[in-house]
């Protein structure tokens, strides 16, 4: 059975939030999809928030610290991608897009990713569509066909064919299909060449 890295990157700014309960269950829902087509997924979640400060001396240095540097090497080396991000203004939020302006050109190139978002209105769940994939074509992922949002009233949602986990489930079969496709992804340090501190000094 293939291991498969799968990090999941949420951007809720509060604890606990929707976003990262959105998180979870895509994760959730992923590693069960994986597990039915022969395959064994090691998630990473990542908690955005944690890393906001981190974030900030990158804009700032050039370069990621010590806490940011592991985070942005297992995204670049992972086997797929779910992102989530609550909706602000009709649009991701802002620690969201510093995490994305950070990361390397290529990191996502060819990357299976799962789009998700929150938001306190289902007005907003076409900020999927208009903001966050236009995003993630940029960055050259390759995004599945279904992207979850979850407004509050999705939470206690029993209907049958529009239920959140409906849409969870056909999400992660997606996810799961194009990472089952795909060879396993070659871990590579992003950093390796970066001289330190002590060669530059002695010249």
């Amino acid at each position: 059975m293939t291991t498969r890295r799968i990090v999941v990157l949420s951007a809720g700014l509060s604890t606990p939030s929707s976003t990262r309960l959105l998180a979870d269950r895509l994760a959730a829902a992923v590693t069960a999809a994986l597990a039915d087509r022969g395959e064994r997924a090691e998630v990473q979640v990542v908690e955005l928030r944690e890393h906001a400060r981190d974030l900030a001396d990158h804009l700032v240095a050039g370069f990621p610290n010590t806490a940011l540097a592991p985070v942005l090497e297992s995204v670049a080396a992972a086997d797929a991608v779910v992102a989530v991000t609550p909706i602000f203004s009709a649009s991701y939020s802002g620690l969201f897009k510093t995490f994305v302006d950070v990361l390397d050109r290529d990191a996502l190139t060819g990357t299976p990713v799962l789009l998700a978002a929150t938001g306190g209105t289902a007005r907003h769940s076409l900020a999927l569509e208009h903001a966050m994939r236009p995003l993630f074509a940029y960055l050259r992922a390759a995004t599945v066909p279904t992207a979850v949002f979850a407004a509050p009233e999705d939470w206690g949602a029993t209907e049958v064919g529009t239920t959140l986990d409906g849409r969870v489930g056909r999400a992660a079969g997606e996810l799961a299909d194009a990472v089952a496709a795909r060879p396993p992804a070659t871990r590579t340090d992003l950093f390796a060449d970066v001289p330190d501190f002590t060669s530059l000094l002695k010249g």
